[in-house]
């Protein structure tokens, strides 16, 4: 259960940030200003969020994306067909299954990626990614390592305005998915992990997803992405509803230790599927309304 657990700002903050550029993180070659480089002109310089200055002749037309999020965006903003590359994870939209599969996303086969001839590649902001960003730049391989808010897609691919339309529609469909504050919110555990059993904090987009849904994050006080935590604190703050990403009955919910969580007991699940729970997306409203729907059925 579970998956990748993101970490930004809020969604709106977070998916903008992804698409467009800042005045801090882009600038033309050789000005002295600050300003965003028109389509298709001029050198481009950005700043990743390894802080590394990358370079790039013209708007890259060969990428290698080894981050989902970053592939669904590139097909959003109208940069798909520029994808050579992508991991196994990244799964939609369904077009990016034809594209080569080039394994993990993190410590990526080198070999499997120069195949590809990219003249971009986007890493996770790794630790363990930094060596072979090393590796690809001193072969002349252009390598963003990136967060989830990584501020220069439109930028690098050439997509700016395909990147503005994509961050406005998103802003609209997300107020418009958004409920508001209305009584009582039902209480729910985000639980993401099993064993020992990890929780999602404020500082995650899915505890967005759930408030902007209606719901409370039973762990809200977490500062942290996410966090481990006790059957006993579980028990304690007796959630409503229990948020797994799994299909079918969970394991853990047959354990004795389990039973004294009453909606554990009560079998009171709120299971969702689908990758745009685990990864900030154009996709969120549309994950907003599928578990407001699925708390107000619930509660019935």
């Amino acid at each position: 259960m579970g998956g990748i657990i993101y970490q930004t700002p809020t969604l709106q903050r977070g998916l903008r940030a992804l698409l467009t550029s800042t005045l801090l993180g882009v600038s033309l070659a050789g000005s002295a200003c600050h300003e965003r480089p028109r389509e298709g002109s001029g050198r481009i310089w950005v700043v990743d969020d390894a802080g590394d200055t990358v370079r790039l002749q013209a708007p890259a037309r060969r990428v290698v994306s080894l981050i989902p999020a970053t592939t669904e965006l590139l097909f959003a903003i109208g940069a798909g067909a520029s994808l050579v590359g992508r991991t196994s994870y990244c799964d939609y939209p369904p077009a990016a299954k034809a594209v080569p599969d080039l394994g993990d996303g993190i410590k990526p086969s080198i070999e499997a990626v120069l195949a590809q001839r990219p003249d971009l590649v986007t890493l996770y902001n790794s630790g363990q990614n930094a060596a072979v960003a090393g590796r690809l730049r001193e072969l002349g391989i252009p390598t963003l390592r990136v967060n989830t808010v990584a501020r220069i897609l439109g930028t690098v691919t050439g997509r700016q305005r395909g990147a503005d339309s994509v961050a406005a529609a998103f802003d609209t469909a997300l107020a418009a998915a958004t409920r508001p504050a209305k009584g009582p919110r039902p209480r729910i555990l985000l639980l993401v992990w099993e064993q020992p059993p990890m929780t999602i904090g404020r500082g995650s987009f899915l505890h967005e997803l759930v408030e902007r849904a209606g719901g409370e994050n039973l762990f809200a006080d977490v500062a942290a992405s996410s966090g481990v935590v006790s059957i006993e604190a579980v028990a304690a703050r007796d959630p409503d509803l229990i948020f797994t990403t799994n299909e079918g009955p969970s394991a853990f919910a047959t354990r004795p230790e389990w039973q004294v969580v009453p909606a554990i007991r009560e079998h009171r699940f709120l299971r969702v599927s689908g990758s745009e729970f685990n990864r900030p997306s154009p996709r969120a409203p549309a994950a907003i309304r599928e578990l407001t729907a699925r708390m107000e059925a619930a509660r019935r």
